[in-house]
């Protein structure tokens, strides 16, 4: 217990001093090196094997390890029109490319009676670090919406607010707006609000609303899910 206890300590000091001097960080310190501490509590803590060989820029880790995961999401899917009636829906969201800020996702929603299908596929980029609590991507990407009174599909561009209410995908929301083929007598307005809770380490619990407007009518959905972190 008392061993365990110096660790506590030893961390919250060297955490308070990573905090107060961050360019003392970003090199290795001596005293890291020559730790006066048993060499079993050594072994069992990862931590200060890795602090022994390079004490970690703190700050710059919070900033840019993600503070969100991919998504892999299956659902279903209840439509407003009653002729659509339920149906699935399946998405895979935030594929990393690097540490980049550009990020992938696509989706696919269809309902049972087949009287409406959508699929597509987005490039974002996170303007923020990728380990702010709120950031903003702007998309461009392809998106196909048939419904049983129309049909279009093009080039899709918007923008996308997230809010990270606790790091490491345990719980955040988010809201999309963006336009398929904007500027044509096609366009239609895609508005997408969702939001998700971890119940485990890897799964999550979601819900979500989309909206579609066209100058020919207006069609929503509401879906619930299950997301699976890798």
């Amino acid at each position: 217990m008392r061993g365990q206890l110096s660790i506590f300590c030893l961390g919250l000091g060297m955490n308070l001093l990573l905090v107060a001097s961050p360019g003392w960080c970003e090199t290795p310190s001596k005293s890291a090196q020559d730790l006066d501490i048993s060499p079993e509590i050594i072994k069992k803590s990862p931590v200060l094997q890795r602090w022994r060989r390079r004490v970690p820029n703190v700050l710059s880790e919070i900033q840019n390890n993600p503070s969100f995961r991919t998504k892999i999401r299956l659902g279903y899917s209840r439509f407003s029109s009653e002729e659509q009636g339920g149906g699935i829906n399946f998405s895979v969201e935030d594929v990393f490319i690097s540490r980049s800020g550009l990020t992938v996702g696509a989706e696919y929603e269809s309902s049972f009676n087949g009287k409406h299908e959508s699929y597509g596929a987005d490039l974002y980029y996170y303007l923020r670090p990728l380990g702010s609590y709120v950031n903003f991507a702007p998309l461009v990407g392809y998106q196909y919406l048939r419904t049983s009174d129309n049909s279009t599909d093009g080039v899709n561009i918007g923008i996308k607010l997230l809010l990270v209410l606790s790091r490491g995908g345990a719980a955040d929301i988010s809201v999309t707006q963006s336009w398929i083929s904007p500027g044509s007598e096609e366009e239609v307005g895609l508005t997408t609000a969702a939001i998700g809770y971890a119940v485990t380490r890897n799964l999550r619990l979601s819900t979500g609303f989309k909206q579609r407007t066209s100058q020919q009518d207006q069609d929503s959905s509401i879906g619930v899910g299950l997301e699976w972190m890798p």
